[in-house]
């Protein structure tokens, strides 16, 4: 949606017409679509709950409940602030009404998507790789408007994300801090909600590389050419495998994620404690939003 005014966009979509016209295809905007205020995403794709275009919705399948989330407006706050704090109250109204006792009884499975990882081990100086990521903690120094937290809170199950080019399925993890279900079995009623980078798909940019000693939550890393499939089993299995093109389709990682009951980890989780001062690339965006002499915004 970047290049010669999106028409290198329209070609691709051209190419997956196949696919996209016969099963749901949903989506979220990335960091190429930021072009113009996100104009040529918004006009290109109509998503469902999403008819005033502001790039985040809820949908749900079979026993899954999906929240599909804008990350890009975190890193291009010219485009407007309301927007971001709209939408993380949209995220707690949304994820509220998803743990209502009916509610989550048909939907157990509540699964959220997005561009930009709360966590990877990549070694580009994403601020994914940083104790301050956008997503995770919120405003820079104020910390405002983080989305772990919720994540904590309501009983998020998975999250997947993209925008590293590479593969990498953590242990679960909250505040940078490995929360399995126990050591045999990590993935089985575990403490905090798992996150998957699968960015793997392809691109001209090549590989994002690793860091050379991951972090203690990364529980596998690839940088095979790929993609990620999910079975949703029934209300308490579910199953996820990725599979490498380098190696004609095998399956390189797999995992079964159990949650015999659903919903939130801890109703009043601790607080996201950031441990490292925010990127200077991040600073530079947001530093004219914020007036730290009053701790409030312009």
């Amino acid at each position: 949606m970047k290049e010669d005014n999106a028409r290198v966009g329209d070609n691709f979509m051209r190419q997956i017409e196949p696919l996209a016209s016969r099963m749901p295809y949903m989506t979220c905007p990335g960091n190429h679509e930021q072009f113009y205020n996100f104009t040529n995403y918004r006009n290109r794709f109509w998503m469902p709950r999403d008819e005033n275009k502001k790039m985040f919705y809820s949908f749900t399948m079979g026993p899954v409940r999906f929240l599909s989330l804008a990350t890009e407006l975190w890193f291009y706050p010219e485009y407007g602030i309301e927007p971001i704090f709209e939408q993380y109250r949209w995220i707690e109204s949304t994820l509220q009404e998803a743990n209502k006792p009916e509610n989550r009884a048909k939907h157990p499975w509540i699964i959220a998507f997005g561009h930009r990882p709360m966590y990877c081990n990549n070694n580009d100086d994403d601020d994914c790789t940083h104790h301050e990521s956008l997503v995770r903690i919120g405003i820079p120094i104020l910390h405002m408007f983080g989305w772990e937290k919720l994540f904590m809170k309501y009983g998020v199950d998975l999250a997947f994300w993209a925008h590293e080019h590479s593969y990498e399925r953590m242990w679960p993890v909250y505040n940078r801090e490995v929360m399995n279900g126990s050591v045999q079995a990590p993935y089985t009623n575990p403490k905090a909600p798992v996150h998957i980078v699968t960015g793997s798909a392809g691109c001209r940019e090549l590989h994002d590389k690793f860091l050379p000693k991951p972090h203690q939550w990364s529980a596998f890393r690839s940088l095979d050419y790929g993609y990620t499939r999910m079975q949703v089993i029934n209300t308490t299995h579910l199953y996820i495998e990725q599979v490498s093109d380098d190696k004609q389709g095998q399956v390189i990682d797999k995992m079964t994620l159990i949650r015999e009951t659903h919903g939130p980890y801890q109703h009043n989780p601790r607080d996201v404690t950031p441990k490292g001062d925010p990127l200077k690339k991040l600073w530079k965006t947001w530093g004219k939003y914020i007036n730290l002499g009053s701790r409030k915004f312009h």
